[in-house]
């Protein structure tokens, strides 16, 4: 029987995804802030945070149709990300796109505390949140 949470030991191909989870885990408040920040920059549109791992891991701005675009070359096999994303609220939830090799992952939790009071907390700017955050990418997720 498998743990939840756990890596199966021969599955190389979604190593990623066990990766992308635990830094997820391990940086929870600073993606809150990261993401609440960002939505305040980009304004009103449904843009969301993705996180590419290639070439090597870094932050960029998933727009929406970009979305929509792929569900349609998936004949809709992603639909539910969709949804999640519609009904997300920011104020209290981040939606994050993960995107690995040929595959997607939906990163969604709630944030506590919300989002605004992560991002009110961080003692640095967006700037240097996002090369932080990056750079313990590089550290954690090994491709």
């Amino acid at each position: 029987m498998m743990k939840f949470g756990t890596v199966p030991p021969d599955d190389q191909a979604n190593q990623w995804r066990y990766q992308l989870d635990k830094f997820v885990q391990d940086n929870q408040q600073s993606l809150a802030a990261l993401a609440w920040g960002l939505k305040l920059e980009w304004g009103e549109n449904k843009d969301v945070l993705g996180i590419d791992l290639k070439p090597q891991p870094h932050f960029i701005c998933c727009s929406r149709q970009a979305i929509e675009d792929l569900n349609k070359k998936v004949d809709r096999q992603i639909q539910e990300v969709l949804g999640i994303l519609d009904g997300y609220n920011p104020q209290e939830e981040v939606a994050i796109i993960g995107i690995g090799t040929g595959q997607i992952k939906l990163i969604h939790f709630k944030s506590n505390p919300s989002p605004p009071l992560c991002f009110e907390q961080i003692p640095n700017n967006l700037d240097e949140l996002i090369q932080k955050l990056e750079q313990f990418m590089i550290e954690q997720i090994k491709l």
